[in-house]
C-alpha cells in the first residue's frame, strides 16, 4: 500500500482540536485595517489572524500576500472570508471598516454612513465571539463606539475606541519637535472627541515630572508668545493634511490600534486616552463615549484615572460631549 510522503515523515500521537487562544480579527481591509493588521502580526499579538470584508478579490489578495510571509512572522494562522464564521474564537475584534472621509468632510458627516454599515457587522461578530473585546476604529469613533456597545449589549469594560490614543501621540511627537526630548519622556493628554473638538490637557503636561504650567504659565493659553497651542491646533489639522496629500491616513492608526491591542493582550494595564462611557464624570449626564486616561488590560478598560482639569479644559470636555450627543440622539 502507497503511504504519502507526510505518513513518511510524520508520525502523528495526538488527534487535537486547534481552538485559537489568541485570535485576533480585522474587519475592514482597506489601508487602516491592513496597516492595523501587518503591525498586530508584526508584534506576535496573535496566534490565528482572521480578515473580513465585502470585497471578496481583494480579501483573498490580502490574505494570501500575508500568508506568502509567513515565514517571516510567529502568527502560525491566517485566515480570511466574506462570511463572520470565519471570525468565531476571536479574543478581539478590531473594526476599521466604513465610509471613508473625503477631503474636507469632517468625521461627523460620516456618522449614519456608517451606523448603517455597523447594525449589519455588530450581531455578526457578537454571534461568533460572544465573549470579545471590541475595539473601534472606524470615524467618526467615538459615535461608533456607543453605536457599537448599544448593538453589541457588551459591557461598556469590553467596548474600546481607537479615541485620542493617536492624538496624543501626535502631541507628543510636536512636543518632541520642539523639546527635542523623545515623545515617551513627556505627559501629555488630548482628550475629548476624536477630532475637532479635542482637548489639549496643558495643565497636566509635564517632562519628568516638570510641569511645564509651572514653568510658563501662559502655556496654550491666547496671550503665549511662544505659541504653544499650535501643537494642539496641528494635532487636530494634521488628518486633513495627510488626507490631502495621500488620500487617506494610514500607518500612525495601524501603530496606535496595534498599540492598544497589546495592551489588551498582554493584559499590561496601560493608561491610555480612549473613549469610555463618561457618563456621571465632569458634570457630564449623557451616554456620552470620550476619551480619558483609562487602564486597558485582559478585560478591556477596568478603569479611569480621574483628572484634575482646571475650569477651561472641563468646559471644553462638556461642549464635545454636548456636541456627540446632539448627534447620537438623531440616530
Amino acid at each position: 500500500m502507497a503511504t504519502t510522503v507526510k505518513d513518511q515523515l510524520i508520525l502523528n500521537v495526538l488527534k487535537e482540536d486547534q481552538v485559537p487562544q489568541n485570535k485576533i480579527t480585522v474587519v475592514g481591509v482597506g489601508a487602516v485595517g491592513m496597516a492595523c493588521a501587518i503591525i498586530i502580526l508584526m508584534k506576535d499579538l496573535a496566534d490565528e489572524l482572521a480578515l473580513v470584508d465585502v470585497i471578496e478579490d481583494k480579501l483573498k489578495g490580502e490574505m494570501m500576500d500575508l500568508q506568502y510571509g509567513s515565514l517571516f512572522l510567529k502568527t502560525p494562522k491566517i485566515v480570511s472570508g466574506k462570511d463572520y464564521s470565519v471570525t468565531a474564537n476571536s479574543k478581539l475584534i478590531v473594526i476599521t471598516t466604513g465610509a471613508r472621509q473625503q477631503e474636507g468632510e469632517n468625521h461627523l458627516n460620516l456618522v449614519q454612513r456608517n451606523v448603517n454599515i455597523f447594525k449589519f457587522i455588530i450581531p455578526n461578530i457578537v454571534k461568533y465571539s460572544p465573549n470579545c473585546k471590541l475595539l473601534i476604529v472606524s470615524n467618526p469613533v467615538d459615535i461608533l463606539t456607543y453605536v457599537a456597545w448599544k448593538l453589541s449589549g457588551f459591557p461598556k469594560n469590553r467596548v474600546i475606541g481607537s479615541g485620542c490614543n493617536l492624538d496624543s501621540a501626535h502631541f507628543h511627537y510636536l512636543m518632541e519637535e520642539r523639546l527635542g526630548v523623545h515623545s515617551s519622556s513627556y505627559h501629555g493628554w488630548v482628550l475629548g472627541e476624536h477630532g475637532d473638538s479635542s482637548v489639549p490637557i496643558w495643565s497636566g503636561v509635564n517632562v519628568a515630572g516638570v510641569s511645564l504650567r509651572n514653568l510658563y504659565p501662559a502655556l496654550g493659553i491666547d496671550a503665549d508668545s511662544e505659541n504653544w497651542k499650535e501643537v494642539h491646533k496641528q494635532v487636530v489639522e494634521s488628518a486633513y493634511e495627510v488626507i490631502k496629500l495621500k488620500g487617506y491616513t494610514s500607518w500612525a492608526i495601524g501603530l496606535s490600534v496595534a498599540d492598544l491591542a497589546e495592551s489588551i493582550r498582554k493584559n499590561l494595564r496601560r493608561v491610555h486616552p480612549i473613549p469610555t462611557m463618561i457618563k456621571g464624570l465632569y458634570g457630564i449626564n449623557e451616554d456620552a463615549f470620550l476619551s480619558v486616561p483609562c487602564v486597558l488590560g485582559q478585560n478591556g478598560i477596568s478603569d479611569v484615572v480621574k483628572v484634575n482639569l482646571n475650569p477651561d479644559e472641563a468646559s471644553c470636555l462638556k461642549k464635545s460631549a454636548d456636541t456627540l450627543w446632539g448627534i447620537q440622539k438623531e440616530l
